[in-house]
């Protein structure tokens, strides 16, 4: 995936050399490595292929058509927060047999599209939202069939903003009280119960927590079909962890199957998973140049030209991605710098207080693990256009998106006729 060129120590992705994506595309610029996608979707298929499971991408991760259609090819299904992520997904050629639709705020509009695809089955998030696909169904006609997300109220040390199987979080139904929600919800005619969903946080590497999960679900699966609720199918989520930093481990995918399929098997339910940052984060790069070189009183600055808009994790979360300076590795003293962008605020940085030996102007460093969460939360903050995107194959490189123009950010806006022919002045 990234390596140096054996004669001059250039980096490249897959057989493509950084400076020459840099050359035709420009910077800021997102790549994706197709092999390092299609081995970490493969690597979760095999490893829960003894029970059957789908694996449903978690396109809130990236939603690149190009992504998407990589992985459907090899048998992905998909989960889906919205009706936009729908639409992208059915453009893919997604089956919607495979098509999971979560989040915790569907509209009626969405949950009226999302039907009349023929999706597998909506997340149930509330009683309330339980009560809208009813309502929704009952109009078209149809049976809508639907998961209850619980609550299993395990910690599963994530940040706080992307933890959420714990009792204060938005997400879910509490575990106590899925039966009673069960008993009322039978009343609804045009509601079909299939099965369970637990989702407990992102960016979890140890593999306990999902055991405890899971028990906890099996647990309920027994209480739940002792009580005459047909329960057909386990939804177990995604939060794959991936090492951000040198010192970090993924998760161990195959040490995760191998715990939790003796707890899955006897429960003879259709499974699925719905990892998304394991598969496509370690496989996206985005890569950025050195515009300025500025020494302050207590601080070096690497000013870039890629910034918090472009990739807004760690201004969010304060996340750590390492950053590799494009060519041979330097020689010299190295001195730490704070790698900042343009965009005029104090939180626009890509890393604090990071070595670098030599670090010129005109440098092209690569920033890693930048597929999950990248461009998909990329905006136009500061009137700043979006990137382009590519995918590499082997030698060959793919322009999926063009930059965007800065007509296309401002060109849809208009102007009321009462300013448009005003010539200064007040009212």
């Amino acid at each position: 995936m990234l390596t140096r060129d054996s004669k001059d120590q250039r980096l490249k992705i897959e057989g493509v050399r950084l400076a020459t994506l840099a050359r035709r595309y420009g910077t800021p610029l997102y790549i994706y490595s197709y092999s390092a996608l299609v081995e970490n979707f493969t690597r979760v298929q095999k490893a829960f292929e003894t029970v059957g499971a789908t694996i449903a991408y978690s396109m809130k991760a990236n939603s690149s058509a190009a992504i998407l259609r990589a992985l459907i090819r090899q048998g992905a299904g998909l989960d889906i927060v919205s009706g936009g992520e729908l639409a992208r997904a059915l453009r893919a050629k997604v089956d919607p047999g495979k098509v999971i639709f979560a989040g915790v705020g569907k509209t009626r509009e969405e949950i009226e599209q999302a039907l009349g695809a023929g999706i597998r089955a909506f997340n149930v998030e509330s009683e309330s939202e339980a009560a809208a696909i009813d309502d929704v169904a009952r109009r078209l006609r149809k049976r809508a069939p639907i998961n209850i997300r619980v609550n299993p109220d395990v910690e599963a040390g994530a940040h706080e903003y992307i933890t959420t199987g714990r009792k204060e979080n938005k997400f879910g139904i509490a575990y106590d009280s899925v039966n009673g929600l069960l008993k009322r919800l039978s009343k609804r005619r045009n509601l079909e119960l299939i099965g369970l969903h637990a989702h407990i946080g992102s960016q979890i590497t140890e593999i306990e927590p999902f055991v405890r999960s899971v028990r906890r679900v099996a647990e309920l699966v027994g209480e739940l079909r002792a009580a005459s609720h047909a329960i057909e199918f386990l939804n177990l989520g995604g939060g794959f962890g991936i090492a951000y930093e040198e010192s970090e481990h993924a998760i161990d995918v195959e040490g995760l199957a191998a715990a939790l399929i003796p707890l899955i098997q006897p429960l003879g339910v259709e499974v699925f998973f719905e990892p998304g940052r394991y598969i496509v984060g370690p496989a996206g790069f985005l890569l950025t140049r050195v515009e300025y070189i500025k020494t302050a009183e207590t601080k070096n600055f690497a000013i870039v030209d890629g910034a918090m808009n472009d990739l807004l994790r760690p201004a969010l979360y304060a996340a750590y991605h390492r950053i590799v300076p494009e060519g041979p590795p330097r020689r010299g003293r190295p001195r730490t710098y704070d790698v900042v962008g343009p965009v005029c605020e104090s939180g626009d940085f890509l890393a604090k207080d990071r070595s670098f030996a030599g670090l010129s102007e005109g440098d092209l460093l690569l920033v890693r693990d930048a597929g999950a969460y990248g461009m998909v939360m990329a905006s136009n903050y500061n009137s700043r256009p979006r990137p382009a995107e590519v995918l590499i194959r082997g030698n060959r490189h793919y322009l999926t998106r063009p930059r965007e123009t800065i007509e296309e950010v401002i060109g849809q806006e208009t102007v009321p006729d009462f300013l448009a022919n005003s010539t200064g002045g007040c009212d």
